[in-house]
């Protein structure tokens, strides 16, 4: 099979790194474009990341001869995979679907708008199909597709086993969020050595709206949103990757511990969607009672899994629990990835 070609769009960031470590070997994709601001335009990638190399312990062979371009619709790939920032990506972004380009989106822009998927697809695969109704919405050529916040992709895997299986009223969570979700150089060690900072710009809004998006029902119409109440508080910490998020859970249906537990245990991927990148059990849960923890467990399923633990019952809600997943793996770049994957599989990648 011959494999589809990829461009990444602000392959220079930590989402982009990512991108491109986790693309090196991929059975269907093959990065051909590399593109990022114009002060990086140009250049090969080795030399534009000689001092900012993050990630891994090399840049990947394949990507050190690219030469960074300008993130313009003149890339010659079939597909982009956007880790642009936010405050640029929307008109960049809409530029390629109208030029023809299939867009896998990290940036928040687009997440909510009511024609384009907010996609997770161990959860919302048939969601995919709203691509028709944006490009007739829009005339687009193209479309765009999104992941969600880096949050609420674990959160909502975690969720997901126990919404099937016994509804869910009320979620409450507080985070506590890895410095590399806040990108590089990021927050300053004067900040954060020794400290919690109570505030993620516009984080809490994310995390309580996206939710009912993805749990939704796609109809004739859109997406109808699910009804949950979702109340969020989040905290930047002092850990290098993994955010982890501390979860309270009102369940519509009554259920034991064990039955919950199972619930997590018991959830596994659709296989007919033949992701590559999709683990098998996208929950992990341990049973250990001081797990998980990001030093230990932050790489669990190659990156790509929510790690639940630590079930109990919750004097205000019915349980509690905590969730942790790698925020630049599972809950950025291997999400656009597992998206680009998803449109491949559904017959939009040609």
């Amino acid at each position: 099979m011959s494999k589809i070609s990829v461009g990444i769009l602000g392959a220079t960031g930590m989402v982009g790194q990512t991108l491109v470590r986790l693309l090196e070997d991929h059975p269907w994709f093959e990065v051909t474009e590399l593109a990022a601001s114009d002060r990086s335009a140009g250049m090969n990638y080795e030399r534009v990341m000689k001092d900012r190399w993050n990630v891994s312990s090399q840049i990947p062979e394949y990507a050190r001869p690219l030469k960074v371009k300008e993130c313009t619709p003149k890339l010659n790939c079939d597909i982009v995979l956007s880790a642009l920032d936010s405050g640029v990506a929307k008109e960049i972004e809409e530029n390629f679907a109208k030029s023809g380009y299939a867009v896998s989106s990290n940036a928040k822009n687009h997440r909510m708008d009511p024609d384009i998927p907010l996609l997770i697809p161990e959860i919302n695969a048939d969601h995919v199909d709203l691509i028709k109704k944006q490009q007739k919405k829009r005339g687009w050529a193209g479309f765009i597709v999104t992941d969600p916040n880096c949050s609420t992709i674990h959160m909502c895997l975690a969720l997901k086993p126990l919404f099937d299986r016994f509804g869910l009223e009320k979620v409450f969570v507080t985070t506590m969020q890895a410095l590399s979700g806040a990108g590089y150089p990021g927050v300053s060690s004067m900040d954060i050595v020794d400290n919690v900072i109570p505030f993620i710009n516009d984080e809490e809004d994310k995390v309580e709206t996206e939710p009912n998006k993805i749990f939704g029902t796609l109809t004739e119409s859109g997406i109808k949103a699910a009804v949950m109440k979702i109340s969020a508080q989040c905290n930047r910490v002092a850990v290098k990757h993994g955010h982890t998020e501390c979860v309270s859970v009102k369940l519509s249906k009554k259920a034991d511990e064990e039955e919950v537990i199972d619930a997590f245990e018991s959830f596994t991927t659709d296989r007919s969607l033949n992701l590559p990148s999709s683990p098998l059990h996208p929950v992990v849960y341990l049973r250990q009672d001081n797990r998980p923890q990001p030093k230990l467990d932050v790489n669990e399923g190659k990156g790509m899994v929510s790690v639940v633990g630590r079930l109990r019952k919750c004097n205000i809600l019915d349980y509690k629990f905590v969730i942790l997943g790698h925020n630049l793996v599972r809950g950025a770049a291997g999400a656009a990835i597992l998206n680009a994957e998803l449109l491949k599989s559904r017959g939009y990648l040609e």
